[in-house]
């Protein structure tokens, strides 16, 4: 039997509304998206997993709208460095920057803004942290709360998508994706898109 990991990503911020680059930016929750993750809880069956969340604000309150009260923060969690891209938006950076940036894209897990990491650097955080899982939790189910592009990293890992073209698997950002963990802290896809349930609660 391996090791559960499920995976779930913040509920939306103002930034992510506005479809501007986070990364390491400390932002909150905005408020309709509090109300309605308010009314949302886990699956019975991811109950009693353990918890992770990563140390940014809208992950943190995510997991304590989703009534997890003891998580441990886990560094590793931590979206994608995006540097000097921060708080600017995609489609205005491919309009300025050009060739630069097609070039820059193009190198898919090496992709890498001025000043930040690559995805290539977020997925070897997330195989150190999956392996200590595999670990110190074997066969059992762990959960957490962290980012997009941990989650990405994650299904590169899992599938051996390169990060070119469309993912393999289309995700529903507000629900669960579940992977398996053998021994060596290996994922393999196990169940996506799993939904969060609703709580009753106004």
């Amino acid at each position: 039997m391996s090791t559960l990991f499920a995976i779930i990503r913040h509920a939306p911020t103002p930034w992510n509304v506005d479809g501007k680059i986070q990364g390491r930016s400390d932002i909150s929750l905005s408020p309709h998206s509090k109300r309605a993750m308010a009314e949302c809880c886990l699956p019975k069956c991811l109950e009693k997993a353990v918890w992770f969340t990563s140390p940014l604000k809208r992950a943190l309150e995510t997991a304590r709208l989703l009534g997890l009260e003891e998580t441990y923060i886990e560094p590793r969690l931590i979206e994608m460095n995006w540097g000097k891209w921060e708080g600017e938006k995609l489609k205005n950076l491919r309009l300025t920057l050009g060739s630069k940036m097609k070039t820059n894209e193009d190198q898919g897990l090496d992709f890498m803004p001025p000043g930040g990491e690559s995805p290539r650097h977020v997925q070897h955080r997330v195989k150190s942290l999956l392996l200590e899982i595999s670990k110190e939790t074997p066969n059992k189910i762990v959960g957490a709360i962290s980012h997009k592009g941990v989650i990405r990293s994650l299904l590169s890992l899992a599938t051996g998508w390169d990060m070119l073209g469309q993912p393999p698997i289309k995700m529903d950002w507000s629900k669960i994706q579940i992977f398996s963990i053998d021994a060596n802290g290996i994922p393999r896809p196990y169940r996506y898109n799993v939904p969060l349930k609703k709580s009753g609660k106004a």
